[in-house]
């Protein structure tokens, strides 16, 4: 079967052959670096070696100096704070982040997060009037808020502050606060992609300025933010902001120490992952580490991640942990039993179509907490914009995911007369409806989608950032390949491309379901193993054309001591298929 992903092969930059000398490093970083608009010699050596530094301080995020100062004023006011935090795994651990800040001044603080099934996205009035009455004098919004009118209008009115720290889009009307931190305000913020636990990060640095009265901390307050870094890294890579600039610094330096966190929390879960002695990176992040976090929210309720991550000791940690893993668990066969079923219900009625766009899915029986994983299942089979609501009582709730070329916020706006609420980014969303509205909502959406959307924005891309031969894959260049993680949005995995490559073994399906695809190649008399997961389908092309091209990323592997370079292919290409990739502009393949 022949591939139906567009190959994309980047341009080699004309000035890839002098950076590569003046940074001392092969011509492929520097064809990497370019590709990922990191221009000149001085911007090349902070991207191979950021350093915290450069971590810009709370006076350039919008609404932190202010922030800062109030919390501090708070606590000599001793009033009782409450932070109201978002469930997913952003919001959890920014909120843990500002527990700790504002325990190590000695302030009185609780933590609020709302029940995802039964309050949903963001602060609602009935829990704020709740949290009024039970004492509250000051609320601290995490990772959520900034759509908040009505919620900040009723604790105006109640002379109780409220402080917003979010980076979801706002709207046109911005809540009544006594300070709002956001990354896109004011045209202030060196780093307008901040995830919600690095703007928790950057207010958390703000308020103990304040409270300590200097900009440069003492040393238990720099070791506390030291502490707390991991947990930003942690909402960073699980929140998917783009991993450049700051942002890839703070993963970087965070997932590095987070092996050594001494937080009891970090390392039950650590240890319930399976990843205990091991270095961690954005993918265990993504598939290890955020499930499980997320599993309490998704599942049941995430204020139990919050107690693992802030107040809980060793044994409770542990506890917590084990109920985290039990619904992980839960969450995969429902997220498995959803998938069939949405699959099913668009081939049945013919939803992935030219003249449909986008895909709106509706159902009575759903899990709210795991539709949005299977909304980007659904947009990784179809390639296209995806919304799945679950019904229940009359009302729904959606979670939406997006293609590259598709602003979902920018469309549910317009789509707004149908909705109760909505909230998100331009690649994730979620929504409240009315049953009876479904129907409306889904014609306007898929409306808006087919007037915005072409055929070809609809053809999945894989973007090359360079052809090479396999003489040139040696030890040394895989190596500076995999130094130039923390990898995702705005910094992806590299991914190579080949010429013409010979088969020169028969390729072997492996794995427990025979999913994944082992082959050996050879090119001009070199060898080298690949490693294909979930392309065992491509077993018998193999086998029939004897020839290939592959879309790979250079990977380390090391047995017994000894290292090697083997080839983690995401695409092949064979004889006769209609998808090659676009002749490079350039000419040859890149030297290395």
């Amino acid at each position: 079967m022949q591939s139906n992903r567009r190959w994309v092969l980047q341009q080699v930059s004309a000035d890839c052959e002098s950076l590569a000398r003046e940074l001392g490093v092969p011509p492929i970083i520097a064809q990497l670096l370019a590709n990922r608009g990191v221009a000149g010699t001085n911007d090349g050596r902070t991207f191979l070696n950021p350093v915290l530094k450069d971590l810009l301080p709370p006076h350039h995020l919008h609404g932190a100096v202010q922030a800062g100062k109030l919390l501090a004023e708070a606590i000599r006011d001793i009033r009782r704070i409450v932070l109201y935090g978002d469930y997913d795994v952003d919001g959890i651990t920014g909120a843990a982040i500002l527990w700790h800040a504002l325990r190590h001044a000695g302030a009185e603080v609780s933590c609020y997060v709302p029940h995802r099934v039964e309050e949903g996205y963001g602060i609602n009035v009935e829990a704020v009037r709740r949290l009024v009455a039970d004492g509250a004098q000051m609320i601290v919004s995490v990772d959520c808020g900034i759509t908040a009118v009505a919620s900040a209008e009723f604790l105006r009115d109640a002379g109780v502050p409220l402080i917003v720290t979010d980076h979801h889009t706002p709207q046109q009307t911005l809540p009544a606060a006594a300070a709002i931190v956001h990354p896109g305000l004011g045209g202030e913020s060196g780093n307008p992609d901040l995830s919600g636990s690095g703007v928790a990060f950057k207010t958390a640095w703000a308020f103990l300025q304040a409270h300590h009265g200097a900009e440069r901390l003492p040393p238990a307050a720099r070791e506390l933010l030291m502490e707390l870094l991991p947990l930003a890294a942690l909402g960073t890579t699980a929140d998917v902001v783009p991993l450049c600039g700051e942002n890839r610094l703070l993963v970087k330096h965070g997932l590095e120490a987070l092996p050594r966190s001494r937080l009891a929390g970090i390392q039950a879960l650590i240890q319930s992952a399976g990843l205990a002695n091991e270095k961690i990176r954005c993918y265990d992040v993504g598939f290890k580490l955020g499930p499980r976090i997320n599993a309490a929210g998704r599942m049941g309720h995430a204020r139990l991640a919050v107690e693992l991550f802030t107040s809980a000791g060793e044994a409770r940690a542990r506890e917590i942990a084990l109920y985290l893993e039990d619904h992980n668990r839960a969450r995969q066969g429902a997220e498995r039993k959803h998938a069939h079923h949405a699959f099913e219900m668009i081939e049945r009625g013919k939803l992935a179509g030219d003249a449909k766009r986008a895909i709106v899915l509706a159902s009575e029986g759903w899990h709210p907490g795991v539709i949005g994983i299977v909304a980007a299942r659904v947009v990784d089979r179809y390639h296209r914009p995806a919304i799945l609501i679950a019904l229940n009582n009359g009302e729904g709730q959606g979670s939406a995911r997006s293609i590259a070329r598709f602003d979902l916020s920018a469309a549910l706006e317009e789509c707004a007369d149908h909705l109760l609420n909505f909230g998100g980014h331009a690649m994730a969303a979620g929504l409240r409806i009315a049953a009876g509205k479904v129907e409306d909502f889904t014609r306007a959406f898929v409306n808006r989608a087919n007037r915005r959307l072409t055929g070809d924005d609809l053809i999945p891309r894989l973007r090359i950032d360079a052809e090479v031969c396999l003489s040139s894959l040696t030890l040394s260049v895989a190596e500076a390949v995999a130094g130039m993680g923390p990898f995702g949005v705005g910094n992806p995995k590299p991914m190579l491309s080949t010429n013409w490559l010979d088969v020169a073994a028969e390729p072997r399906c492996v794995g427990a379901k025979g999913e994944h695809l082992q082959v050996a190649l050879r090119q001009n008399g070199l060898q080298l193993k690949g490693i294909g997961f979930g392309l065992a389908s491509h077993a018998e092309d193999l086998k029939l054309h004897r020839r290939c091209r592959v879309a790979f990323e250079p990977i380390v592997n090391e047995f017994n001591g000894r290292k090697s370079v083997e080839l983690q292919i995401a695409d092949f290409q064979f004889p006769g298929g209609n998808g090659q990739p676009a002749p490079s502009q350039e000419g040859p393949m890149l030297a290395m």
